[in-house]
């Protein structure tokens, strides 16, 4: 996909995040694209808790797709808090993941928009759209998330949950039922 099919592509994400009139015939036609193009894209979801080092993980992980697979064509859907006045979001994901700049990496940053569960409405709906892209593989990104916030297990394959040494004591864990949704733990900053 070359920079105006990018350009085509995050203008559908946005008519779907902003315009829910818009939404119904967009997905529809995404649909069709994927009966024409079937195969099953990994949706990898990375949840946990604010400053854990999602972001820093997700970087990583993309850096090794790249190296590891180089046929892999990823999506990046990074989801950050909005602004209780404004409706606005810092989109922070992106400085951390700043070091991504190749051709085979699609990003898109959305704020949650005041939809609760840690991702925005348009998420899974974003998902649909760079399956129907041709992506190869998903990886979506929550915000910082606490004990209740579980959309991410509802469009994930698998759901990493990272957290940090020190972040609760026992009784918190056990809880918690973000631990529940994991498929896999990360603990990261372990030098903490």
């Amino acid at each position: 996909m070359g920079l105006e099919g990018q350009r085509a592509l995050a203008r559908l994400i946005t008519l779907v995040e902003v315009d829910e009139s818009q939404r119904e015939p967009v997905m529809a036609a995404a649909a069709k694209l994927q009966e024409k193009n079937p195969g099953v894209v990994p949706v990898l979801g990375i949840t946990g808790t604010g400053g854990a080092g999602k972001s820093s993980l997700v970087d990583e992980l993309v850096r090794r797709f790249l190296r590891d697979f180089p046929a892999k064509r990823i999506a990046i859907v990074s989801v950050d808090p909005s602004k209780r006045k404004t409706g606005g979001a810092l989109l922070g994901d992106r400085i951390r993941m700043n070091s991504i700049d190749d051709p085979r990496v699609f990003m898109r940053s959305m704020a949650t928009r005041g939809f609760s569960g840690g991702l925005s409405r348009a998420a899974n709906d974003t998902a649909d759209l760079l399956d129907g892209a041709g992506r190869t593989v998903i990886i979506m990104e929550t915000v910082g998330v606490g004990q209740a916030e579980l959309e991410i297990s509802r469009g994930a394959d698998c759901v990493l949950v990272v957290l940090s040494p020190e972040a609760g004591d026992g009784i918190q864990a056990m809880k918690a039922g973000i631990l529940e949704i994991a498929d896999l733990l990360v603990i990261n900053k372990a030098d903490l």
